[in-house]
């Protein structure tokens, strides 16, 4: 009998460690970041502190919308305001249809259906939320000299305010994650998700699937319970490709309350490949925001891309 329970105890405890073995294993440190590797990652071999280096310094992403700049494109543009119970107060519905020719783009719209109060009497947006799709998909008049190329892909708020501030700083957020956002009150650092002092705020992990039939290492963080308060980014899911490391989707979700203002949004975003060229195809964001003096906004919009040309 006392052989036997002694045996049990060796197994359960051989088990323990193996465990105990198999999660150091598959955990690894950078900087401060503790990152979880799944096993099919571990057995694959992937060279982590440079995979986390390529997440960082990520310009794929950001170059995919740089080609709206040069190509054509027809869009389908779905803009939704909504009440505090959800039911839609102000709309836009379109498509539209990018037109490229002598190194300008311009904009044709081929259906057109509006509700409620979604613009002023000069045409312009009435909302916030419709203003910052209009300026990321719908163009007025002819737009030259534009390209595609991306260089150190840094954004500045220098000499802007007012909506041209806050458009540099959505495309801060949105385009280089986890970067320190200058010019919002009590948000800057909270965004930065790689600084060491926000290592233990987060759990990183790395896993591999696939999107869209091609095989993609997966990049995930997510805010640990309790920590919600210290932090914007609740969540980001990122697929890259695994043999090129380019983004193919990425999925956001983004908090925060200061009082004076406070957000709750969640976004996702899908890429496609036209020729040689990295492009948007399915945009998607639903949020709910408070700017103090500015009436609340609960919005969501839809952004379809296709049939592209150059």
């Amino acid at each position: 009998m006392i052989r036997a329970v002694n045996l049990t105890l060796f197994c359960l405890l051989f088990s323990l460690l193996s465990f105990a073995q198999q999660r150091k294993d598959s955990t690894i440190l950078i900087d401060k970041n503790i990152i979880v590797l799944s096993d099919v990652v571990v057995n694959n071999k992937l060279n982590v502190p440079s995979f986390i280096k390529r997440v960082k310094n990520d310009t794929t992403f950001y170059k995919a919308f740089r080609n709206l700049n040069v190509l054509g494109y027809t869009s389908f543009n779905d803009v939704r305001l909504l009440d505090k119970k959800d039911n839609v107060q102000a709309s836009l519905y379109s498509k539209t249809l990018q037109v490229i020719q002598n190194g300008c783009r311009s904009q044709q719209t081929l259906q057109k259906q509006v509700t409620g109060d979604i613009y002023n009497s000069d045409s312009s947006f009435n909302y916030l939320t419709g203003e910052m799709y209009g300026s990321l998909f719908l163009t007025k008049g002819a737009v030259c000299g534009e390209n595609n190329i991306v260089g150190t892909k840094e954004f500045s708020t220098e000499g802007k305010s007012g909506i041209e501030k806050h458009k540099e700083q959505l495309k801060m957020l949105f385009f280089d994650p986890g970067k320190k956002i200058p010019g919002i009150p009590f948000l800057s650092g909270k965004t930065a998700i790689f600084d060491d002092d926000m290592a233990d705020d987060y759990d990183m992990n790395i896993d591999m699937g696939e999107y869209n039939n091609t095989s993609c290492y997966i990049f995930s963080i997510k805010v640990k319970p309790g920590k919600e308060s210290d932090v914007a980014i609740d969540s980001m899911v990122t697929w890259f490709d695994a043999a090129t490391y380019e983004v193919l989707a990425r999925n956001y979700v983004l908090s925060y309350d200061a009082g004076f203002y406070d957000f709750n949004v969640s976004m996702e975003v899908q890429l496609m490949h036209y020729k040689n060229y990295l492009v948007p195809s399915v945009i998607r964001y639903n949020g709910n925001f408070k700017i103090i003096f500015q009436r609340r906004e609960r919005g969501v919009f839809t952004a379809t891309l296709f049939d592209y040309t150059n």
